[in-house]
């Protein structure tokens, strides 16, 4: 993307609306807003103006608001045309400011420009996508947290920390001959573990942000004709899945999109995991198996009438050695002849449901929610993204080895882990960035932003 010419673009949603906006970003964009009004507009003032054809024709009439650099979102000259919401409209206007210089805007370029004026960090231009992005309100307030600059300054106080330790350690190699020791004491011990300590807590906040914001996958795990499918359908409210008494009866993956305790999921349904010499039954459950390591969270589904559960126990044991969240769901608690019947304590402390009736299911979200660790998220998650958080735990990772070579008084080492986290750290906010990722960040936004 180039960011020394002027870009246009629509910047309200494809459609009919009482208003359209389009934004004019860069060198001449204020040249371009007085060629199509025939204003001297004011910086931040809202001009009444009729927009016009090279033939001095009126195509609309508006409000004109203009910015100078580098006053601005972007950090540039830009200029505001809110017009009337008509897609016509809007494209002879687009045509109009072409024919004029500019250039058509492509996904992302404002927040990119921004982000190159030192407007927004890394992390701030992502969270205005995220905040446009949003599914829930949850989700919308955490992106606002890293908008409004908490993530970025929580990240800014890592690395001054990292940048004092630095210089500790970078001295006793430098000094090395001279008397004093600066890798002596445990203060410095004591801060790399401290340091340990506050990017975990920021982890366990980013971590419940980045569901909210990107959403988590769950998988319905289990046997055939143990639910699955009817509990999809009881969850969405709608008939997504075929549902029906013969064994098998899903084949491919079913996906559905939700909203559970506030956090979106996308849920899929999966085929009953059986042996079978049937080629698409076993496709169906090979593939079961793949959403099962892919899931953020797994539900396993029985019939609570069952008595051997020795399979069940298996992939419970299976999926906590891969360190994947799940939850043990008791289907079918409609057919007991009496809820005495239930053992107080359900097996594989499953949760107890009907996807008949929708007996359990509040308790069910309740534990999906707690298993997911957006229970308790409240105002403290943060929109972080998948890529902040692996930053975080690479930088976790370099501490942990600078810890080890501190306590082995070996300074080079030392000093080249804590240069690691302090990279790990300034990818986050797009101190250390290739053209590559920032052509893949940007180009997810979308038009006009």
């Amino acid at each position: 993307m180039r960011i020394d010419d002027t870009i246009a673009a629509v910047a309200t949603p494809p459609g009919r609306g009482g208003v359209g906006m389009i934004r004019v970003s860069g060198p001449r964009a204020l040249d371009l807003a007085r060629a199509l009004t025939g204003l001297e507009p004011r910086a931040r003032h809202a001009h009444f103006a009729r927009f016009k054809d090279a033939d001095g024709e009126v195509i609309d009439e508006g409000l004109l608001i203009v910015f100078c650099a580098p006053h601005s979102f972007t950090g540039e000259d830009t200029a505001e045309l809110h017009a009337h919401g008509s897609p016509v409209v809007l494209d002879m206007l687009m045509q109009r400011l072409v024919a004029l210089g500019a250039r058509a805007a492509g996904p992302g370029e404002f927040s990119r420009r921004a982000f190159c004026n030192d407007k927004l960090d890394l992390a701030q231009a992502e969270a205005v996508a995220d905040l446009i992005a949003g599914a829930a309100a949850q989700s919308a307030r955490s992106a606002m947290r890293v908008l409004r600059g908490e993530f970025s300054e929580q990240i800014g106080r890592f690395r001054d920390t990292l940048t004092a330790l630095r210089v500790r350690a970078e001295s006793s190699i430098d000094f090395a001959d001279e008397a004093v020791d600066s890798l002596d004491g445990d203060d410095l011990r004591d801060e790399l573990r401290k340091l340990r300590e506050q990017i975990a807590e920021l982890l366990a906040c980013g971590r419940q942000g980045a569901l909210m914001s990107s959403g988590a996958e769950i998988a319905l795990i289990g046997r055939p004709n143990v639910g699955k499918s009817s509990l999809l359908n009881r969850l969405s409210r709608r008939d997504e899945a075929i549902v029906s008494d013969t064994p098998g009866t899903t084949r491919d993956i079913v996906k559905c999109d939700l909203l559970i305790a506030g956090v979106p999921v996308r849920v899929s349904d999966t085929a009953g995991l059986r042996a079978s010499g049937e080629k698409i039954e076993a496709e169906g459950a090979r593939r079961a198996r793949d959403a099962m390591r892919q899931a953020d969270l797994v539900l396993l589904v029985f019939d609570v009438a069952q008595t051997d559960l020795g399979k069940e126990q298996a992939w419970v044991d299976e999926l906590r050695t891969q360190d994947t969240a799940v939850v043990a769901v008791a289907n079918k608690i409609d057919l007991l002849a009496a809820a005495p019947q239930l053992p107080p304590q359900p097996p594989l402390d499953a949760v107890c449901v009907s996807a008949k009736t929708g007996a359990g299911l509040e308790d069910l979200q309740t534990r999906i929610a707690a298993a997911l660790g957006c229970a308790d998220a409240g105002d403290d998650a943060i929109g972080a993204r998948r890529r902040h958080l692996d930053a975080l735990r690479a930088a976790d990772a370099a501490l942990a080895s600078a810890l080890a070579h501190a306590d082995d008084r070996r300074a080079e080492l030392l000093a080249e882990d804590l240069r690691a986290a302090h990279r790990a750290l300034g990818e986050i906010v797009g101190e250390f960035t290739t053209e590559d990722l920032l052509g893949e960040i940007f180009s997810r936004f979308c038009i006009g932003k």
